[in-house]
């Protein structure tokens, strides 16, 4: 079973596509990761005025996880034309996305997880952080980081 994060950005679109190309016809789970509305509003606190009742949180979760619904199975699809036997899944973020990733390929039992990277660097990086490097640093089994096309195209550029 392999794990792929999926985001909907063009990095875990590549990811997906890289998935295909090494490992066609496998079995695989594509996930994406939703942050409960109260989590967000903890990590930011943008919601410290808010008074109890104003703000439906449920209302907002379900929205919250029927989009994670859709770009799962909007990842799905990707993967199914990748050559990849794909089922979508969701799971709510209570900690970090990397920590996510990594409890779903534990639940699923993937062999393997395969993730886009952003290519951030320097201080973008220290500042939003990375999923991608988190997940090998904690994971307990083999990590493919797949760059977009983009992130590849401009490395190429900068070796030149």
């Amino acid at each position: 079973m392999i794990l792929i994060a999926y985001d909907g950005s063009s990095d875990a679109k590549s990811a997906i596509d890289g998935a295909g190309e090494l490992f066609g016809g496998a079995p695989a789970t594509v996930l994406t990761v939703w942050e409960p509305f109260i989590d967000v509003m903890a990590r930011t606190g943008a919601g410290l005025g808010l008074a109890p009742g104003i703000v439906d949180f449920e209302e907002i979760d379900k929205a919250y996880e029927q989009s994670a619904r859709a770009r799962a199975a909007e990842g799905v699809e990707r993967a199914r034309r990748a050559g990849l036997n794909a089922q979508p899944r969701t799971r709510a973020r209570h900690t970090t996305i990397a920590e996510a990733v990594l409890a779903e390929a534990d639940e699923v039992g993937a062999g393997v997880i395969v993730l886009g990277t952003r290519g951030l660097c320097g201080i973008k990086s220290l500042w939003l952080g990375s999923v991608s490097h988190a997940v090998l640093q904690h994971a307990d089994r083999p990590v493919i980081v797949v760059p977009s096309p983009e992130v590849a195209h401009e490395r190429t550029a900068h070796r030149s």
